[in-house]
């Protein structure tokens, strides 16, 4: 399995040390890394600036009001179970590794995605 490169910049470095706090996850991508549950995306950092979190209805309907945010703007497209977060809770692991939790035990409830591995 490749490692992950060395963070190019802070906000990298401190996903990166936010993920690390769950040693079941695993961080994956390089441009923008991301992390995933059985084919099921959970948190991305959108061009290494933009951190967002999946979180179910009622979490992310807190986290939106709590944090004064938004749902997720990728490429033109709403995220829609994906809250933005703010640049200012980025150094704050502690606080944004309950969003992450609550974010992995989300998606471990989704039904797993097909993998896209070429048939023989």
């Amino acid at each position: 399995m490749p490692k992950p490169t060395k963070p190019t910049n802070e906000k990298e470095a401190l996903y990166d040390k936010l993920i690390a706090t769950i040693p079941a996850i695993e961080r994956k991508g390089d441009t923008n890394p991301y992390t995933s549950h059985n084919g099921n995306m959970f948190t991305l950092l959108l061009k290494k600036e933009r951190l967002a979190i999946r979180l179910a209805e009622k979490d992310r309907e807190a986290f939106l009001k709590k944090h004064k945010t938004v749902l997720m703007e990728a490429y033109g497209a709403t995220m829609p179970e994906y809250v933005e977060v703010p640049d200012s809770m980025l150094g704050k692991t502690k606080e944004l590794k309950v969003y992450l939790e609550k974010s992995f035990a989300y998606v471990k409830t989704l039904r797993p995605k097909p993998t896209k591995k070429a048939k023989k």
